[in-house]
């Protein structure tokens, strides 16, 4: 990474991207205008990224694990310098948590202390972004208490003291952790900080956002079950969407972590549903039955004629992500790429080595009949509104239409390693494809493809041809689903985004994907 290599092949976003580990002795991972990622062009005019230094204001050395010796020294001293500090601090916020009742943010506290054991690079800017706003706490609840004394006649030059004490304990620990000896003690993926803790933030911050506003219905599960536990949930959904943002970010891992991951969300979406239908009411965040046809996202609103909640909330992830709704967030889509997996699966038992294991394309035909399928859908699903047809009859009708989607992925998707059901069925997949073109995401085919095949060996979305590739462009079933960049050998395939550079982009994308996951993975469930 810290040169260029003409004859590598391996692609230069990965390159870019990939992990140090412990010996990270860079940081590209800054995002938009916080960061300014070096890009050359060298004679091959390949671009490639020059080391960043995990600070925002100034480079920095690389920070190695310390050995033995002096080293070992110097590590023992960050921990008592830098970590016996914070967690001093943590106990104290912890404690007037406790001391104000409220267990559920006690408890965040307590996720925050314990990122303060581990020697992570993205929870050291967490942990400074948290005792920063404690220091901040502690001032306005000072300042409350003194002018509440004053007001009384109380002495309060006491307690003014005690709260200045505790005040300067939290920002000297701040200071001890925003310094070297902070990045010393937290030096492992330091080449991934700045987004992993970017997604941390903005996921803690949307459920607390979420949790905060939703005024009919308690939105997190962890309070429907122990009230006042929400801040627990939110704390450990920012941990998990940092966890998600790391395996996001590397395009090797991606790809094999992608597909797992939708499983999981896709597995925990139906088992509340099937726990929920059979008693445990909870786990519905409405009540009410709705069935898990993505269809019904657009169909059920032009049926009723109100309830547009889950087709906002589809709109809003598709203007961030683009149709990339359709391979990361849709509960159904895991089951058609799971299926479409079969035959790879099928082809490597009985011995068939690579051949035969790609997905087989669609024909032209299919895309049409897509099209079709959707307009007759929701034509149907405005007219039995407008005509008064009754609900049972429509939600049969819904329902009849989500068992011939599961055929399609039983009967077809398994048998041509294709996703078929959602480049050839799913009506709200072409919804999910038009809105895309709305967002500024775009996968692009650079000069440098050999036409090796690679990356039509794993497209599972219809999306890439010989044709395709020599336009520069995928067709518009491309869900983003970003493995073809994770497979091309000569950096190619590109993620762009206006503006930035290609590596900046993967990251922006990486890590709202990730806070998208963790967001819908952590919200009750309909």
């Amino acid at each position: 990474m810290a040169s260029h290599n003409p004859d590598s092949r391996r692609p230069q976003v990965a390159a870019a991207l990939s992990h140090d580990g412990a010996n990270a002795s860079v940081d590209c991972s800054g995002i938009g205008a916080g960061s300014t990622a070096g890009i050359g062009a060298p004679a091959g005019g390949h671009p490639v990224m020059q080391p960043l230094s995990d600070d925002p204001f100034r480079p920095v050395p690389p920070c190695s694990p310390p050995a033995d010796g002096a080293g070992g020294s110097a590590g023992r001293a960050a921990f008592w310098s830098v970590t016996v500090p914070c967690l001093l601090a943590f106990a104290l916020l912890t404690a007037h948590a406790v001391r104000s009742g409220d267990w559920g943010t006690a408890a965040a506290w307590g996720v925050l202390a314990g990122l303060a054991c581990t020697r992570l690079a993205w929870a050291r800017l967490v942990m400074c972004a948290a005792l920063f706003a404690g220091g901040l706490f502690w001032v306005s609840v000072g300042v409350e208490l003194v002018r509440f004394r004053m007001a009384f006649g109380l002495d309060w030059l006491r307690l003014a003291g005690i709260m200045a004490t505790v005040t300067g304990l939290t920002m000297a620990a701040w200071w001890r952790l925003a310094g070297d000896a902070g990045r010393l003690r937290h030096n492992l993926g330091t080449d991934t900080a700045w987004p992993r803790a970017i997604a941390f933030v903005l996921a803690a911050g949307l459920l607390w956002l979420a949790r905060w506003r939703a005024a009919r219905i308690v939105l997190l599960l962890s309070d429907r079950f122990l009230p006042g536990s929400g801040p627990l949930q939110i704390a450990l959904a920012g941990v998990y969407a940092a966890w998600v943002a790391g395996l996001l970010l590397d395009p090797a891992r991606a790809r094999k972590a992608r597909p797992r991951l939708w499983a999981l969300f896709s597995a925990v979406f139906f088992g509340q549903l099937a726990l929920g239908l059979l008693g445990a009411h909870r786990l519905l965040m409405t009540g009410a039955l709705h069935l898990p046809v993505p269809a019904l996202i657009m169909a059920g609103p032009l049926y009723r004629g109100e309830g547009v909640f889950m087709l906002v909330l589809f709109g809003v992830s598709v203007l961030l992500l683009g149709p990339a709704w359709c391979s990361h967030l849709c509960y159904i889509g895991a089951w058609d790429d799971a299926c479409s997996r079969l035959r790879g699966a099928a082809a490597k038992a009985q011995g068939k080595g690579r051949r035969g294991k790609g997905p087989a394309p669609l024909p032209r035909w299919a895309v049409v009949l897509r099209w079709c399928l959707a307009a007759v859908v929701f034509a149907a699903a405005f007219a039995m509104g407008r005509a008064g047809v009754p609900l049972g009859v429509a939600a049969t009708a819904a329902g009849l239409f989500g068992l011939a989607g599961v055929a399609v992925m039983a009967g077809l998707s398994t048998r041509r390693g294709m996703m078929v059901h959602c480049t050839a069925f799913c009506p709200m997949g072409v919804v999910g494809n038009l809105l895309g073109r709305i967002a500024p995401w775009r996968l692009r085919v650079g000069p440098g493809c050999t036409r090796c095949g690679a990356c039509l060996a794993v497209c599972r979305y219809n999306a890439l041809d010989a044709r395709r590739l020599e336009a520069g462009r995928p067709a518009l079933s491309c869900t983003l689903c970003r493995d073809c960049i994770g497979v091309c050998r000569h950096g190619a395939m590109q993620l762009t985004l206006p503006g930035v550079a290609p590596v900046t982009a993967w990251r922006i994308f990486s890590v709202l994907a990730a806070v998208l996951h963790a967001v819908f993975l952590n919200v009750a469930r309909m």
